[in-house]
């Protein structure tokens, strides 16, 4: 199989006018009047070769958009100016954005490294440090191509790119690179996971993605990997997780990393990130339509979510202990099925009368969650496609956020405009509860079709014991549906960076 594309970044103390490259990228607001200094002194030394391109609105300095530019004068190959929008507006993630537009467009170009000088343009609006690791995520993100199984192809992408930072100030160049090295640890570690949810079901079912824990967990001396079977299910009585694999022949599976760090201090909480892996999703015997069936494959990105943040946390050394507990299983129809009406027994304890195989999502954290909670866990987030609700009231641009605990949500929302994950928070409270009580149970997996993402958040609640608990739920922003000027289609690898940041603001530090 043809390997993603093998990204190196780097700094260099250089003058822009010097730096030999392929391709240099230098940043320009929609908004700017005049070239700034930067482009300005390059523009000279072009004979004036970017000013005939922005003045005539050839380039209109757009988020999202970028213009080649060549010319003698400088030492590089040929300039990319890239768009960053209105400055008043620039947040990080218009840094972000922007390496990802110029590495996407330098993957496309087939150059073998990239020269970045994008941070330039915001002044000192941000840390450098900061900058230098949104830069270096955009630039894996922009990078990224899922191409494993094209075995004969005209594209004839390159199989590596360097990148590189550039500045003509040491001091500049050191702040960047300090920061560059966390980014490129997260940056791998999503793409890393988009590779893995980008792989259909016949090549991710319970136990193989069980056997990628375990074969993470083995680079890793801070790592360790747990796997109960299905006969190890049914021996803890995690009736969730194997009802829903009930109908497939690949057998469900929990899988535990956990993450044990020698810095972590008393003070510090035990925090379980939560990942539903439903490795394809039929539907089971409430089957979905056959149209966008074959999208089924990223019900298991959340799940995939946690195994690339585990995967960051344990190469950045956080000081933080931290389980990933992600339950996996196949919805599928089956004479061995779960049905509409059924009674579940969980591992809490509590039944659940099962209203819509289709729920499924809410049947295998409910289990997860609670073993969260008899590990001791201290806090739990749980990251889920689990409503078509969410997509429907956020759209493809946030994820919806409820929590039972107003710090943890406060900390939350503030990783998530740190690493440019949005989110917006939706409620969970008792009402919704007591929309999910059955007649016959405790609860039922299915209830009121209105407020979906609220009630099925309510229901996982249910599950958290007296422990700080927040859901994430990613039904629309998983994954693009056709490529963007920042990514190609398939698998965003949303709730990588988010996890991450989360657990990086919890050891202290940013």
């Amino acid at each position: 199989m043809k390997k993603i594309i093998n990204v190196t970044v780097g700094s260099r103390k250089v003058d822009l006018a010097d730096c030999e490259t392929d391709l240099l990228c230098v940043g320009l607001f929609s908004d700017a009047k005049v070239l700034d200094k930067v482009n300005g002194e390059l523009d000279k030394r072009l004979g004036g070769a970017i000013w005939r391109v922005v003045e005539p609105g050839d380039f209109k300095g757009k988020s999202g958009t970028s213009a080649l530019v060549y010319g003698e004068g400088i030492a590089a190959k040929r300039v990319l100016l890239v768009g960053l929008g209105e400055k008043k507006k620039a947040t990080l993630d218009t840094v972000r954005g922007a390496a990802a537009c110029a590495a996407n467009r330098a993957v496309g170009l087939k150059v073998e490294n990239i020269s970045l000088a994008l941070h330039k343009a915001f002044g000192k609006r941000f840390d450098l440090a900061v900058a230098g690791q949104a830069s270096a995520e955009g630039v894996y993100f922009g990078s990224y191509r899922y191409d494993e199984y094209i075995t004969e192809s005209e594209d004839g992408r390159l199989d590596k790119l360097s990148v590189e930072l550039v500045d003509s100030d040491a001091v500049a160049v050191r702040k960047l690179q300090k920061g560059l090295l966390s980014g490129a640890v997260v940056g791998a570690a999503q793409s890393y996971a988009r590779t893995v949810a980008n792989r259909p079901g016949n090549v991710i079912n319970p136990a193989s993605l069980a056997e990628e824990a375990k074969k993470l967990a083995s680079g890793s001396k801070q790592l360790s990997c747990t796997i109960f079977d299905e006969k190890q299910l049914a021996a803890k009585g995690m009736g969730g997780i194997l009802a829903v694999g009930s109908g497939s022949q690949n057998k469900p599976r929990l899988i535990v990393l956990k993450y044990s760090s020698s810095k972590a201090a008393k003070s510090k909480p035990t925090v379980a990130l939560v990942g539903k892996a439903v490795t394809f999703d039929s539907g089971g015997l409430n089957l979905k339509p056959s149209r966008g069936m074959g999208e089924m494959k990223f019900d298991k990105v959340g799940g995939i979510a946690v195994l690339g943040a585990m995967k960051a946390i344990a190469e950045l050394n956080l000081g933080v202990n931290v389980y990933g507990i992600i339950p996996a299983a196949e919805n599928m129809p089956g004479g061995s099925s779960y049905r509409p009406s059924d009674i579940v027994t969980t591992f809490s304890g509590k039944t659940v009368e099962i209203g819509n195989t289709d729920a499924e999502g809410r049947m295998i954290l409910c289990d997860a969650i609670s073993y969260a909670d008899k590990q001791g866990c201290d806090v739990i987030v749980d990251i889920a496609t689990l409503t078509g609700a969410c997509k429907i009231a956020l759209g493809k641009h946030m994820a919806g956020v409820m929590s039972n605990d107003t710090k943890l949500l406060k900390q939350l929302q503030q990783a998530a405009k740190l690493s440019g994950e949005k989110v917006w928070h939706m409620p969970s409270g008792d009402e919704y509860a007591e929309e999910m009580k059955s007649k016959v149970a405790d609860l039922t997996n299915s209830a009121s079709p209105w407020g979906g993402v609220c009630s099925a958040a309510a229901f996982l609640r249910q599950f958290a014991g007296e422990r700080k608990w927040a859901h994430l739920d990613i039904a629309g922003v998983d994954m693009f549906e056709k490529g963007t000027k920042f990514a190609v289609a398939g698998s965003s690898g949303f709730g990588v960076r988010l996890l991450v940041s989360y657990v990086t603001g919890l050891a202290g530090k940013r």
